[in-house]
């Protein structure tokens, strides 16, 4: 399905896909209002939930009560620190095939995605 163009949809996208922090709605409605000040945060979370839906981002999961993206779908998994909230991506962690192998086995499924999430306490935070 061919979707309508629109240039506050593609700046929603576009702030998403510059950066690397998984940020959250309001983190990006905060940025697209500097350049559109008349759009909502209804707008941003109904356009997050259309790129999700279409995969053009995923969600990293709920993190101190928000729901943060990721405009990086190849797959990767991510560590969140759970005092500070970061998200980090993790590039070279992957579960191993035979593990799946062994899960689709014993659970009689089909494991068509595996996203991996670690959580602890980031470098900054287990200093502290």
């Amino acid at each position: 399905m061919q979707r309508k163009r629109s240039k506050k949809r593609e700046a929603i996208l576009n702030v998403l896909r510059s950066t690397k922090e998984h940020p959250n709605a309001d983190w990006i409605y905060m940025q697209i209002k500097k350049e559109y000040p008349d759009i909502s945060l209804a707008t941003v979370y109904r356009n997050l939930a259309m790129f999700r839906k279409e995969g053009d981002i995923i969600s990293v999961g709920n993190v101190n009560g928000h729901e943060r993206y990721d405009a990086d779908t190849s797959p990767h998994s991510h560590f969140i620190c759970n005092k500070c909230g970061r998200i980090l991506d993790l590039n070279n962690l992957s579960v191993d095939k035979d593990v799946l192998d062994k899960i689709e086995s014993n659970m009689d499924i089909k494991v068509e995605d595996c996203a991996v999430v670690l959580s602890g306490l980031c470098k900054d935070c287990k200093i502290k």
